[in-house]
């Protein structure tokens, strides 16, 4: 793969989500890249897919309208996970690994009015990645077994790698990785770094290859349950719960400036009836 043509593709895609959904009437804040190039897991067929993060109107958060959280779906079956920035900070102390990610991209665009009150996410990621370590641990642990669970069920997207191997080769390479990030989150590696399987390509062969045939996958996919499951009893035996609630304050002072912002330059000029 020509490493640049596709950054540069990808580069693309983000700007022109950014102006897709600026055409819908959005206030983008930023879009991320999600997904495997930031894994360092993509190949050649992988899709592009965003998330965006969106600001709400002064009228929609007077009249406590719903937030933002939504996934478009484009016509070459790529995604944009859109999400109002109250709903993806949720995310962020929930410590979720497909919404923490975005904080580490290398892929985003961020817009100018607020890239400098957007910066300490930036600063202070790793921070906010480790904001709760009990959050963190179930949720990869949770990852692996959706994964699990997903791996031979026929949803609609899948049917046809059921059909072709017996089960979805994707979800068994979640799997996997999900467990080394795991393993590796809680011997104190930095989440950029646990973010980048320390073998990459034997990831990308599982998924896409399929280098294993159906029993193989059963048997792995049921060794790392075990695994991360006897992982996490035997940390949450032995640690403490931790929560950061400096990395409260960074998050509620970004969200509140980043707002109060986006209303300054709604209402500048606006005439009270």
């Amino acid at each position: 793969m020509n490493i640049k043509a596709n950054e540069a593709k990808v580069f693309h895609r983000i700007l022109d989500d950014n102006t897709y959904l600026r055409s819908l009437g959005y206030n983008v804040l930023g879009i991320f890249l999600q997904g495997s190039q930031n894994y360092n897991l993509d190949y050649e067929n992988s899709d592009i897919d965003t998330k965006a993060i969106v600001i709400p109107k002064f009228n929609d958060f007077c009249l406590n309208k719903k937030p933002t959280s939504t996934t478009i779906v484009l016509e070459n079956n790529e995604h944009i996970d859109v999400k109002d920035i109250r709903l993806m900070f949720d995310c962020f102390r929930k410590q979720n690994i497909n919404f923490l990610e975005i904080l580490f991209t290398e892929y985003a665009y961020i817009n100018d009015d607020y890239t400098e009150l957007f910066q300490p996410m930036l600063d202070n990621r790793e921070k906010i990645a480790h904001y709760n370590n009990y959050a963190a641990i179930n949720c990869l642990v949770g990852m692996v077994l959706e994964k699990h669970k997903a791996m031979e069920h026929p949803y609609p997207n899948l049917i046809d790698k059921i059909e072709k191997y017996g089960y979805d080769p994707k979800q068994l390479h979640h799997i996997l990785r999900c467990t080394e990030f795991l393993k590796r989150y809680i011997n104190g590696v930095s989440y950029a770094d646990c973010l980048i399987s320390t073998d990459p390509q034997y990831l990308i062969d599982v998924k896409s290859k399929c280098i294993y045939n159906l029993e193989e996958a059963r048997k792995i996919a049921n060794d790392k349950e075990i695994l991360v499951k006897d992982i996490k009893d035997r940390y949450m035996k032995n640690h403490e719960v931790m929560i950061d609630h400096e990395v409260e304050i960074i998050m509620d002072n970004v969200i509140l400036n980043i707002m109060k912002q986006s209303f300054r330059n709604e209402l500048k000029g606006y005439k009270y009836d």
